[in-house]
């Protein structure tokens, strides 16, 4: 049996609405700071730093709990998911495999996740942690909440400097998914190439925790 991690932004969710979102807040076009999230990856900066680019003396987490305070805060239901999702957990959970959901996300996206009663043993995000991702405390709890070992634990997400190399550093197995505006950006990156496997679909690690 094998533990399969799965990060959430562009591994198990799409982040389409959140960053729309985050634009009309702002009151700017969604393809502006859609477009300036896509800089910001390719220099290899924070994603936050697209928002700074429009407002460098904005607070972020005070404009966050003013959306929530005007009923406009964040959202995360099926339609965000990606289509092979459910069957791919579904068919892991079926062949015995324990999956546990961590990444950097709020603790409302903790909660909500939570909600889409998805077919995984545990969820678990940044926010509600107090650390995340690329920080190696960040996968030493991944490692204490699973109770697994690193070598039989396999962390998947679309980032490689976030999410590949840190689970690497920590003798985890590792596999890079290529969707996203990072899957596909650094999909030739070396840390990329560092990955046990590179995947297309989540219904890939079906067969891989099989082997």
């Amino acid at each position: 049996m094998m533990t399969i991690v799965l990060d959430v932004g562009e591994t198990i969710v799409r982040d389409d609405r959140y960053w729309a979102a985050w634009a009309d807040w702002l009151e700017v076009p969604r393809h502006t700071l859609s477009a300036l999230v896509g800089a910001v990856v390719a220099q290899g900066r924070d994603n936050a730093d697209a928002i700074r680019l429009l407002d460098p003396d904005v607070d972020i987490a005070a404009e966050y709990a003013a959306r929530e305070a005007a009923g406009l805060g964040e959202v995360l239901d099926e339609a965000d998911l990606y289509p092979d999702v459910r069957p791919a957990l579904a068919a892991l959970r079926e062949a015995g495999h324990r999956i546990v959901v961590a990444g950097n996300q709020t603790v409302r996206a903790a909660d909500l996740l939570r909600r889409l009663n998805l077919p995984v043993d545990a969820i678990a995000t940044s926010g509600e942690w107090g650390v995340s991702k690329p920080d190696p405390a960040f996968f030493t709890r991944v490692l204490e909440l699973t109770g697994s070992a690193p070598a039989a634990t396999i962390y998947v997400g679309d980032h490689p400097a976030n999410d590949i190399t840190p689970a690497r550093a920590l003798g985890m197995r590792t596999a890079h998914i290529r969707r996203g505006p990072w899957g596909h950006l650094w999909a030739d990156d070396p840390a990329a190439a560092a990955a046990d496997w590179r995947i297309n679909s989540l219904a890939e690690l079906v067969t891989i925790a099989a082997e």
